[in-house]
């Protein structure tokens, strides 16, 4: 589906979410989530005491019909929510750990797991950061592409209304989504997975208590919380499957890095970090990079060149085109040979 078509879509939903916002005198958010709840619910508009009125519900209907997601594929669905949250960031003042993972970055991850994991089937995924699902489902749409069929997601996170946005986010694309609200530095009731990817939160992780059994928790104060959940989606991979991970560009220039490091690879193989953009961050300290490891056993094994670098400018064509072939030309010769 194009993107004016998405765009058109999403003028359709943002109709209907203004709407609801008015009838209900509420944040944009809560009328979003009402506006695709009622569209889940086979488009039946929602009345509690009388709200919203008839000539609101009318023309709620009436837009539903204009809609139609049901013949809409799942990416598209996809955009279309994360240009109603984008709205409701605008609109309500969204603090900046709810943020999305914008589809610059989601998209250049979600094609090096399409690469590293080739000739691997993956039928289960992780995110123990989870927030709007987006980037789970952008990787999930990427791979159902190349036959991946079925997959099933796990996303986990304490904040109960990013879920809810997650909530309606997955069941519009009809995606084979769990959602657990809860801490993920706890024990995660669920099965060992093929993959594992998430925007990692960052900062330091205040109950010292729950660290007690982690390798990578600080020696004096409080934890990375990023490093936590690197470790505990570690735990939760199968031998030989990959952990993709957006983390600072820093991860490994702290008073922490020695024991961090000392820890990956008690575990994992580092096969990969690689610089995002700089244009993508208005402040370099706070570039990001994709941290690519591969869980020891199956059939990993340490690359013979670890993947450095830094994606081009996306404005240098030909640089940014060569630099992919880069990448393809590197999983060829050391992951999938």
């Amino acid at each position: 589906m194009s993107q004016q078509s998405v765009q058109k879509l999403f003028e359709l939903f943002d109709q209907g979410t203004m709407l609801l916002q008015s009838a209900l005198n509420c944040s944009y958010l809560d009328a979003m989530l009402e506006n695709a709840e009622n569209i889940i619910d086979d488009n039946t508009v929602r009345v509690e005491d009388g709200v919203p009125d008839k000539k609101t519900q009318e023309k709620l209907t009436k837009i539903y019909k204009q809609l139609d997601l049901k013949n809409v594929n799942a990416e598209a669905i996809r955009q279309l929510i994360q240009l109603s949250f984008l709205k409701v960031i605008r609109k309500d003042a969204i603090q900046a750990n709810h943020q999305m993972t914008p589809d610059t970055i989601g998209l250049l991850m979600a094609f090096l797991i399409e690469k590293v994991t080739k000739n691997t089937k993956i039928e289960t995924i992780l995110d123990p950061a989870v927030g709007t699902a987006n980037l789970l489902t952008t990787v999930i749409n990427r791979l159902d592409k190349d036959e991946h069929e079925n997959i099933q997601g796990f996303g986990i996170d304490n904040d109960d209304s990013m879920l809810s946005v997650a909530s309606v986010n997955v069941a519009l694309q009809h995606a084979n989504v769990d959602l657990f609200h809860q801490d993920s530095v706890s024990a995660l009731d669920i099965p060992q997975c093929d993959l594992a990817v998430s925007d990692l939160p960052i900062g330091y992780y205040p109950l010292d208590n729950n660290t007690k059994d982690y390798q990578t928790r600080a020696k004096e104060g409080h934890s990375f919380v990023h490093h936590l959940l690197i470790e505990q989606s570690m735990n939760y991979l199968k031998p030989g499957k990959f952990g993709v991970f957006l983390v600072p560009s820093s991860l490994f220039q702290t008073k922490e890095t020695e024991g961090f490091i000392k820890w990956i690879h008690s575990v994992a193989y580092l096969q990969g970090f690689v610089n995002l953009p700089a244009e993508l961050f208005a402040n370099p300290a706070a570039q990001k990079s994709i941290l690519l490891l591969q869980r020891h056993g199956g059939d990993g094994k340490q690359a013979t060149k670890v993947l450095l670098g830094e994606f081009p400018s996306f404005k240098d064509k030909n640089k940014f085109a060569s630099f992919m072939q880069e990448i393809n030309d590197w999983v060829t010769t050391n992951i999938n040979k």
